[in-house]
């Protein structure tokens, strides 16, 4: 079985991260996997670049383009908009070409288009879609936070100056979506039993599959390691706490730095003993930039790429907390628990399906700050943490090795491939 992974990067954001475990995993059991990129920022030949520069280059900047001018001129939201009005034509590639499956992943910001995807679907190939978030089920916007109406048809969007309209751009994107879907069969696949509940519900996946698969982590790379030769390694302290907070960029709203500071003040004010001796360790873009709000000492480690380096880092931890207000199945969390480390966060999206709570970690009322400082002051009470590191570790090996989440993907390549057949 050959199979072609798509997704818009190699290496920056979490559905890249993930798409590259999953590749390594298939790899590692019996499929001959590759990945298509945009963006390639490594010399790994199992992955390809999808070429055309300037082409890509010049998708990217015409989306933008035209979502700013649908915001009229204002850059709020512009980011969290994608339309799919230009992409590459990866149907021309030999990877396309040589590929029983084609897997699409993280596709957007010029990546692939919405006739694009047409040309894909209707090359006959079986399509299984991996949903990183809602965007392929909505029309536009990647978290519905709350908004409904992708289960009709989207329309008066609220990303849009306004509230947009009945006709807006939203409503306009949902018909050219609801044409390429309607008719067409894909095997959607969703990293997380909360984005499965959600996607299921949507106007466009009429008569659609949806599958819960998790990310896959490697085990021996993420695994439990020396607590003080990782701190040495890092110029951490070797005898105090340490609160450990991940994301590509710690000043990402949605991942909640606000509450982390609030639950911070709240620790520092309800348990003065335990604060005296933690520290705070942030890792991630314009981490300089949080660390003289923090009520404890911080530790600003900046963006890593280096895999080894990260493992220290998680190593180094006695808690993890990520207060995300929205999210699907953090990769984050996922290092964390592989490498013992208990993990705090809000019961949001997929994060209690993650942590069980009292067991792993501390699941916190959403958007709790006072809970979430207790869910930290617990986990770093000595008398539970071997325990909870044990179960982290456990948890991750029975659900989401490489072998346990490529033998999953294996049922759906095969069901996929023999529906195909039968079609045909």
């Amino acid at each position: 079985m050959r199979l072609l992974i798509v997704n818009t990067s190699e290496k920056t954001g979490g559905a890249a991260v993930a798409s590259i475990r999953l590749m390594n995993a298939l790899n590692n059991n019996g499929v001959k996997a590759r990945m298509l990129v945009r963006d390639k920022e490594t010399d790994e030949i199992t992955v390809a670049p999808v070429g055309h520069y300037w082409k890509a280059q010049f998708a990217f900047l015409w989306e933008r383009l035209c979502i700013f001018f649908h915001l009229h001129l204002r850059r709020e939201h512009l980011f969290e908009i994608d339309i799919a009005n230009a992409g590459i034509d990866i149907t021309r590639t030999r990877y396309f070409k040589e590929a029983d499956i084609i897997h699409l992943a993280w596709v957007n910001q010029g990546m692939l288009s919405l006739k694009g995807i047409r040309k894909i679907l209707d090359s006959g190939k079986p399509v299984v879609w991996t949903m990183h978030d809602l965007w392929p089920a909505t029309a536009i916007c990647h978290y519905s936070r709350g908004c409904n109406s992708y289960q009709t048809a989207c329309h008066n969007c609220r990303l849009l100056p306004g509230g947009g309209g009945k006709n807006d751009l939203s409503a306009k994107v949902w018909r050219k979506k609801h044409k390429i879907i309607h008719n067409s069969t894909i095997h959607f696949v969703t990293c997380s039993k909360w984005l499965q509940r959600q996607a299921v519900k949507s106007g466009l996946f009429h008569h659609q599959q949806v599958t819960a698969i998790p990310n896959p982590i490697n085990t021996h790379i993420f695994a439990k390691g020396d607590k003080n030769e990782a701190r040495r390694a890092l110029g951490l302290p070797l005898r105090e706490n340490i609160i450990l907070f991940v994301s590509q960029r710690v000043t990402d709203e949605r991942k909640g730095m606000a509450y982390f500071v609030d639950a911070l003040r709240h620790l520092v004010e309800k348990h003065p003993d335990i604060a005296k001796n933690t520290v705070v360790a942030i890792l991630g873009g314009h981490s300089e930039d949080i660390a003289a709000e923090l009520p404890l000492t911080a530790y600003p480690l900046g963006y890593v790429s280096d895999e080894h380096k990260i493992v220290n880092v998680y190593n180094s931890a006695d808690v993890f907390v990520l207060p995300s207000l929205e999210d699907n199945l953090p990769n984050t969390i996922m290092e964390a628990m592989a490498c013992g480390v208990p993990c705090v966060g809000f019961d949001v999206g997929g994060i209690p399906e993650m942590i069980d709570h009292l067991t792993t970690g501390y699941v916190a009322k959403f958007r709790d700050s006072d809970d979430l400082a207790d869910g930290i002051a617990w986990a770093l009470d000595d008398s539970n943490h071997e325990r909870l590191s044990h179960n982290s570790v456990a948890k991750v090996v029975k659900n989401y090795s490489e072998h346990a989440v490529a033998m999953q993907y294996l049922d759906v390549y095969t069901d996929a491939l023999a529906q195909k057949r039968y079609n045909i």
